[in-house]
């Protein structure tokens, strides 16, 4: 869990220090900050999905998980958990003033998908290794400092969900790593990276509303699906 603890100082650091500067920020560098952020996170979405070795298997995860996560309305239970954090702290001001929810839900998210949260929580847990969220905590520090800054205090909040999601891959790291293949990793990666562009393009550049934590159950359904390929020999 050390690994994990490291990443968590890191996103709060950083989130707390870009909350203080943020109102001493211009908004229109705060903007072009988030937009840069943005553009990268379609970048390593578009990186990551290149790791595909069959992109069906990427889509039909997408649209059997789009349906789960609608069903269970996972990004309205994340809003809600967030407006919850936001009223316990800062009372009852508009959430639009506040921007509470929408950066603990984007920096979430952010922070907890991607191939280094589970490979280096993987590691650390089988071998004590933290060498990869060490590196992650890095990169997430200074997201977090330009989250922070332009969109508040709820940033700091994301370090919940980062906890229970790499803490809980930590933990069960040996039955994970007896189970899962690179070729499931692989698509694994290839569908949080899509789910990224859509996070990007809702939140960050707020081209097209998406609710992207909706697509959260992919990121089990793409394994799955690989594995049942492998029983059947079709993959």
């Amino acid at each position: 869990m050390i690994g994990t603890l490291i990443n968590i100082a890191g996103v709060a650091i950083g989130g707390l220090l870009g909350t203080r500067l943020g109102s001493k920020m211009p908004e229109r560098l705060s903007q072009t900050v988030v937009v840069g952020l943005g553009l990268f996170v379609v970048g390593l979405g578009l990186q990551m999905f290149l790791k595909t070795q069959n992109s069906l298997v990427v889509a039909g995860s997408l649209l059997v998980g789009a349906m789960l996560g609608e069903w269970w309305q996972i990004e309205k239970r994340l809003r809600d958990l967030g407006a919850w954090l936001e009223k316990v702290i800062v009372g009852d001001r508009s959430m639009a003033k506040t921007g509470f929810v929408r950066g603990f839900l984007t920096s979430s998210l952010v922070f907890c998908i991607g191939p280094m949260a589970i490979l280096g929580s993987i590691q650390d847990g089988l071998k004590g290794d933290y060498q990869v969220l060490a590196i992650k905590a890095i990169l997430d520090t200074f997201a977090s400092l330009a989250f922070g800054s332009s969109l508040g205090i709820g940033v700091v909040f994301s370090v919940l969900p980062l906890l229970i999601y790499q803490g809980g891959i930590t933990l069960l790291a040996a039955q994970v790593q007896s189970v899962v293949t690179p070729e499931m990793m692989n698509e694994m990666t290839a569908t949080g990276g899509l789910i990224l562009v859509g996070l990007a393009i809702s939140s960050l550049l707020e081209i097209k509303p998406i609710r992207a934590g909706n697509f959260l159950p992919a990121l089990i359904i793409a394994p799955l699906v690989v594995w049942i390929l492998a029983r059947i020999g079709a993959m």
